[in-house]
């Protein structure tokens, strides 16, 4: 795992000791390794540097003020689906003109504040989309730039959950329809067509799929283009997965060599939303263990994380790999790693087999950075985790702890 890795006996992040973090901020803690994320960003920056392109950070995946700002300070854009992901974009400091609205369900207040703040472009999402933007922009007397999100209808190879390419998904229009929709579009006042977009889902291992989507839509832009479509972009999403079981898995070289022949010779822009892929291997969840129990022959290890501060697990049956911060050379058993929420969904790992720890000991739940804290909830009324950045030996508190006092502060 990029950013972590053992000093001595224990475990650090960029030179710091994950005992040392844990002792300072408390558990649960999620801790990021910085030289991880920039390794990642540049390995997206060396395979594309070919052709023009940009690449456009899926806020989503871990939205933390400090990790959108070094992002933003590096050069990406931002993939954004929601009025809140906008304004944290533009807080962090990206230019406008480089974030992507995408989201199926966009409100006209959302539409009107990106209109507001001039963003690049908006991935619509249908027709009636399109012409509710239209609407949105006379009024105010400007020019939406659009692009149109098509559903190709190819199966990505992953979970069903988080698979968006196929023709039930909800996103989209139907590729062979597309061509009709931008023809109606193009007359609309408020609107410009700037290019066709698709995304087929997330945590995508096989690459085959996604060199299938990028031949369909090069091959919509090229008809479009021959019909005097002043295109810009050709989006081709994110979706690029990692291997939660500690393997190389696929990379960004990987997935120029899959995508790149597709459009060449397009004088278009290629624009790409990477979320997992950044910032997923550069992240890990401290949690401290509370008991260690037996019920009829099964081992339980419980810790003080649960499924409301790390939900894959519980919603997908995702796999993070759990070690020791500090090994002792205990046995390895077959245990399950669970919470203390009151659900029998709240675990971080089942079926496990790890060196048996002591209540006390720290574990470190790998991979993490994504659709970690961004997907945390306060169930049970348990506050939030905190957020730590390591970087050259020292940790950074990015966000702190929640409190009691946050939990109600919006009741009335």
């Amino acid at each position: 795992m990029k950013g972590f890795g053992p000093v001595g006996s224990e475990l650090a992040c960029d030179g710091v000791l994950l005992r040392e973090a844990a002792e300072r901020f408390g558990t649960p803690l999620f801790v990021y390794s910085r030289s991880a994320i920039e390794e990642a960003w540049r390995a997206y920056e060396a395979a594309f540097a070919p052709v023009p392109h940009r690449i456009c950070y899926a806020v989503k995946a871990n939205g933390n003020g400090a990790i959108l700002k070094l992002l933003a300070e590096l050069g990406a854009g931002a993939d954004i689906v929601s009025g809140g992901e906008m304004l944290a974009a533009l807080r962090a400091g990206f230019p406008p003109q480089r974030i992507v609205f995408a989201g199926v369900g966009k409100t006209d207040e959302e539409l009107a504040l990106g209109l507001e703040r001039g963003i690049g472009e908006f991935n619509a999402e249908s027709e009636q989309e399109i012409r509710r933007l239209s609407r949105v922009a006379v009024t105010r007397g400007t020019v939406a730039r659009v692009s149109l999100r098509v559903n190709p209808d190819i199966d990505p190879q992953t979970h069903p959950y988080i698979s968006t390419g196929l023709r039930e998904a909800k996103f989209g229009v139907p590729i062979g329809i597309a061509g009709d929709i931008l023809r109606r579009s193009r007359s609309l006042a408020g609107v410009q067509v700037v290019g066709v977009q698709c995304h087929l889902g997330s945590q995508i291992t096989d690459l085959a799929p996604l060199a299938t989507g990028a031949r369909d839509l090069a091959g919509l832009s090229r008809e479009l283009l021959d019909e005097g479509f002043p295109l810009e972009t050709i989006d081709l999403g994110g979706g690029l997965g990692v291997d939660y079981e500690g393997g190389a898995g696929a990379d960004p070289a990987a997935l120029a060599e899959h995508i790149l022949p597709a459009i060449d010779g397009l004088p278009l822009t290629l624009v790409l939303e990477p979320g997992r892929s950044l910032v997923a291997e550069a992240g890990a969840l401290l949690t401290r263990v509370l008991y260690v129990k037996e019920n009829q022959g099964r081992r339980f290890v419980i810790v003080d994380a649960g499924m409301n501060d790390l939900l894959r697990p519980a919603l997908y049956g995702a796999h993070h790999r759990v070690e020791p911060v500090q090994p002792r050379g205990a046995p390895r058993v077959e245990v399950d790693v669970v919470g203390p929420v009151c659900e029998t969904g709240d675990f971080l790992a089942r079926g496990r087999e790890i060196e048996l720890p002591e209540p006390g000991d720290l574990l470190l739940v790998r991979d993490t950075g994504a659709y970690g804290f961004a997907m945390s909830s306060r169930y049970n009324m348990r506050p939030r985790a905190a957020e730590v950045m390591a970087e050259a030996g020292v940790a950074r508190l990015i966000r702190r702890r929640e409190t009691f006092e946050d939990l109600i502060d919006t009741e009335v």
